[in-house]
Formats: structure tokens, C-alpha cells, sequence
């Protein structure tokens, strides 16, 4: 079973910027596309950003613009570069593989607010 393991959230104003990492264990993360999804309190969660196997990134119309997915298959990691942030980015961000399978990590909170 793979693990994920995000990090990098924290407390910033708006306008500001972070960046996520998620690392995944095993030998098989390169093989997949993977995706970043948030849940804000009292909503479903939701795909953000998703890259292919090859590098190839895709993003909601909600972050398209300000955030940038990247990832690092030698690291088995995947990041997300959050730009500009807006208090409705305010949510637990997870990454995962695409279409599900693995299990979900502890995610990392990202709080957008002045």
C-alpha cells in the first residue's frame, strides 16, 4: 500500500504563496497520474490540479492561473505552488492518485486570511 505524506500548508494573508510537497512511498508513483484536492469545512472534496505520468498538468477553472502542479518522479513527489491565494482557498489539501486506490494521507492545512 503506498503512503502519502503532504506538507507545507500553513497560515497565510491574501494575496501570499505556498508551496505543497507530497511524497509518496513505494516504486509504482511514476507509473501514475496524480492530483491535489482540497476540502473546505462542510464541503465535498474536491480536484484541484492533476498531472500526468508524463508531466503534463490540468486545473480547475478555480485555480487556473495562480496555482502551478509539478512533479519529481526520481523524489516520488508531487508539488503544488499555490500563488495569490484567496480566502477560498481556505481548506485540507490531499494528494492522491487519480481515480482513487490509495489510501488518503493526513493532508495539510492551508489557511488563507488576514
Amino acid at each position: 500500500q503506498v503512503q502519502l505524506v503532504e506538507s507545507g500548508g500553513g497560515l497565510v494573508q491574501p494575496g501570499g504563496s505556498l508551496r505543497l510537497s507530497c511524497v509518496a512511498s513505494g516504486n509504482i508513483f511514476r507509473t501514475y497520474s496524480m492530483g491535489w484536492y482540497r476540502q473546505a469545512p462542510g464541503k465535498q472534496r474536491e480536484l484541484v490540479a492533476a498531472i500526468t505520468s508524463g508531466g503534463t498538468p490540468d486545473y480547475a477553472d478555480s485555480v487556473k492561473g495562480r496555482f502551478t502542479l509539478s512533479r519529481d518522479n526520481a523524489k516520488n513527489t508531487v508539488y503544488l505552488q499555490m500563488n495569490s491565494l484567496k480566502p477560498e482557498d481556505t481548506a485540507v489539501y490531499y494528494c492522491n492518485r487519480i481515480g482513487g486506490g490509495w489510501s488518503w494521507g493526513q493532508g495539510t492545512q492551508v489557511t488563507v486570511s488576514s
